[in-house]
């Protein structure tokens, strides 16, 4: 790992209380953990369904919650009333995640949500199907999917001062998942995150058309079976600014940092910004690694990097 980078925090902006603040209690017995406008719900779903088609905040209590939900109507912000602190472990609902989120929007603030497994491998955190969504100071981990997202060309995905630390997966003959996968979402957000400690797939896979990933940490040096740091698989326009990249030892897949359209062109890439941001690879391995690999076939507007030895800057793959 080359001297600038260990000069400089790994964590941009990270919300250093979801790390730090003791395990939380177990959900209390006394008080209800769910609350909307000082009216407590002992399940999530009552709440939600206690909102309907309006609008509404859910406080979530302290501990863990062995619960899910899904929101078909509405706008629902989730909010942890201490956050770090209200722990969603183990529970999804429709084989899918925690949070099922088909309503008229969301938000969800300060919730941790862990140990998340499904049979078809790609138990998540969210599972976003439609309309925005803006996360912040919140953690995945432990789980075979952080956020998993379908297609809504109309709507905004925000992710802001998060964590995603031991997601992925590519094993038992089902396709990869990875810490956030999402579909044709017509803008993704991501600002001020770490990903680490991926345990298969992407750190971060996206088909929009439109991404703004910035100021945000990949650190893979505890990774295991890992591949993209990030994965613009049918290519992207925007920008993709002043992150921290640290690829592992332990890849499936080691060849590229960054790839733009490996899969399709289904996206135009032409000006995609890709400037300020600082790599490294591990020393002492033969292998070759590329900070960005182009199949599109555009011009993209690579500016200043700071990249590591072993690093191949920019490689343009014709099918």
């Amino acid at each position: 790992m080359f001297k600038a980078i260990l000069h400089r925090p790994l964590l941009p902006l990270l919300a250093l209380p979801l790390l730090l603040a003791p395990a939380p209690l177990p959900a209390q017995t006394g008080t209800a953990p769910y609350s909307v406008d000082g009216r407590g719900f002992n399940r999530l779903q009552e709440a939600v369904d206690a909102i309907g088609d309006g609008e509404g905040t859910i406080r979530i209590g302290p501990g863990y919650h062995r619960d899910c939900a899904v929101q078909t109507a509405g706008r629902i912000a989730f909010v942890a009333a201490e956050p770090g602190r209200a722990v969603f472990d183990g529970v999804t609902c429709e084989g899918k995640a925690t949070l099922v989120l088909r309503g008229n929007g969301a938000r969800v603030d300060g919730i941790v949500f862990q140990n998340l497994r499904v049979p078809d491998g790609n138990g998540a955190g969210i599972r976003l199907e439609r309309s925005n969504l803006d996360i912040v100071n919140s953690m995945f981990r432990n789980s075979e999917e952080g956020i998993l997202t379908g297609d809504d060309a109309a709507a905004t995905l925000t992710i802001t001062r998060s964590t995603f630390s031991r997601l992925g997966r590519c094993d038992r003959g089902l396709s990869c998942a990875h810490s956030v996968y999402t579909g044709a979402y017509g803008r993704v957000i991501v600002t001020n995150t770490r990903f680490e400690k991926g345990s298969g797939g992407h750190y971060l896979k996206t088909r929009s058309p439109q991404v703004e990933i910035s100021d945000n940490s990949f650190d893979d040096t505890q990774g295991k079976g890992t591949n993209y740091l990030i994965d613009l698989p049918a290519g992207s326009t925007g920008r993709v600014t002043d992150n921290l990249l640290i690829q592992g030892r332990d890849k499936e897949n080691y060849a590229v940092l960054i790839a733009v359209a490996a899969e399709a062109r289904d996206n135009p890439s032409r000006g995609l910004v890709i400037t300020g941001n600082r790599a490294s690879v591990p020393q002492g391995l033969d292998r070759k690694t590329i900070f960005v690999a182009d199949w599109s076939g555009e011009p993209l507007a690579i500016g200043p990097n700071e990249i590591g030895p072993g690093l191949t800057r920019f490689e343009k793959i014709s099918d």
